[in-house]
């Protein structure tokens, strides 16, 4: 197994595991490295110590071991300040999609509904184009924008 330090061109760094440096090149290239923090796609490797993961004590066969990654944010990033801001927006932005209804496109319908009345008000959350949220802000519907990152969705290791 190969742990690589990695980073994003907006500068978010995070290891991803891979099966051989052949597995990672193969992954980069086929679009399938993304950083789990913004989603982007430009990752480049950084300098990092060498580390072996060894199995010693594992029972089974080794060859039946998956070649897929595995991706952590790293707790090596250089700017600790900068990495418990993103801990706790991760935290905050989990907390809010483990406690609303995703409710997608229809999102300005159902804001819309429960302020009218029409429905029962409860936590939603979805799509919304900006011009609607500003449309929905003036009607006076309490909306916020928040970014959906894919680290939000996903339990980081």
């Amino acid at each position: 197994m190969k742990v690589l330090n990695l980073q994003c061109a907006h500068r978010h760094e995070f290891e991803g595991w891979f099966g051989s440096e052949d597995d990672f090149v193969s992954q980069l290239a086929r679009g399938l490295v993304t950083c789990p923090l913004c989603g982007d796609g430009h990752i480049d490797k950084k300098l990092s110590a060498p580390r072996l993961n060894l199995r010693s004590g594992r029972q089974g066969n080794d060859d039946a071991v998956s070649t897929g990654a595995v991706v952590a944010m790293s707790n090596h990033t250089t700017n600790p300040e900068l990495a418990a801001l993103q801990a706790r927006m991760l935290k905050a932005l989990r907390e809010v999609v483990t406690q609303t209804e995703d409710v997608g496109e229809r999102f300005a319908d159902e804001a819309r509904a429960m302020h009218s009345g029409e429905t029962e008000r409860r936590n939603i959350r979805g799509q919304a184009s900006p011009q609607e949220a500003l449309a929905m802000l003036e009607e006076g519907i309490e909306v916020i924008a928040l970014p959906m990152l894919p680290a939000v969705k996903e339990t980081l290791q």
